[in-house]
């Protein structure tokens, strides 16, 4: 082995001030936005402190596995996306960042214990998508996000949702599909619109068994279309973007 060099390190791109500071963009409506998603981070680069003061930090689609404390110095920040990336915990440092208004944590690999709970002192936040994890269950202190409009819980090991969801006064759409809940045992959710969003991520970014799964699931879909009658499946010609509705939804989630 490399001197210097520690097993099982993962390896990534080096992110410099310079760098990050050409990947400032401002938003349509004047916010400071730092995207470095989709480029191969796999360490926090402490570099971007620097640019603490940005209203927006975007590091998804990264391999980024952990988050450290200082995160609590993006003091001004309203939007963290760190979806599809390989976090197994957060800090609770993130509790600090109480003008957060969006959380998207979705496609990671987060388990009840690596969710702490002053993510749930976040009194301003809007959004939360903790699709695509390893949670067995939702906390009752969710309760607590009185702001809250968009829940994603989908794609995890949920066995019950949460009566504090109930508490919930400004909820518009919840997503818990794809989970371990019983339909019988699911308790009523009227007033809450169940929403599905799509993720584009690279094959090298699933794990084997999502992979495999995809798989599985796009040869079952190619071969209802093989076996539909022509006539149905000619209903889709001429149309150039068949997915644009769920690229509608991944624009909300974002």
């Amino acid at each position: 082995m490399a001197k210097g060099k520690k097993s099982g390190e993962p390896k990534g791109k080096k992110i410099t001030l310079k760098m990050a500071k050409n990947a400032l963009r401002l938003t349509v409506d004047g916010k400071r936005r730092l995207d470095l998603s989709n480029m191969e981070i796999a360490t926090f680069p402490k570099c971007i402190l620097k640019l603490a003061d940005v209203d927006e930090l975007d590091l998804s689609r990264n391999m980024l596995r952990k988050i450290p404390d200082s995160i609590h110095e993006f003091v001004n920040i309203r939007m963290l996306d760190l979806h599809s990336n390989q976090l197994e915990n957060l800090p609770a440092a993130i509790g600090r960042l109480q003008n957060l208004v969006s959380l998207n944590l979705c496609n990671n690999r987060l388990t009840d214990v690596g969710l702490p709970s002053e993510v749930f002192l976040l009194r301003k936040l809007r959004s939360l998508n903790l699709g695509m994890n390893f949670l067995d269950a939702v906390p009752s202190s969710i309760g607590a996000l009185k702001e809250l409009r968009h829940l994603g819980i989908f794609n995890n090991n949920l066995t019950r949702l949460p009566e504090s969801l109930h508490s919930l006064p400004n909820l518009e759409s919840l997503n818990a599909r794809c989970n371990l809940i019983p339909s019988d045992d699911k308790p009523p959710l009227d007033p809450i619109q169940r929403v599905e969003c799509l993720y584009l991520v690279k094959e090298s970014c699933l794990c084997e068994p999502c992979l495999k799964r995809l798989k599985e699931e796009r040869q079952k879909m190619d071969s209802r279309i093989d076996d539909a009658p022509a006539k149905k499946r000619s209903m889709f010609t001429g149309l150039v973007t068949p997915n644009s509705v769920a690229q509608d939804e991944q624009a909300t989630w974002r």
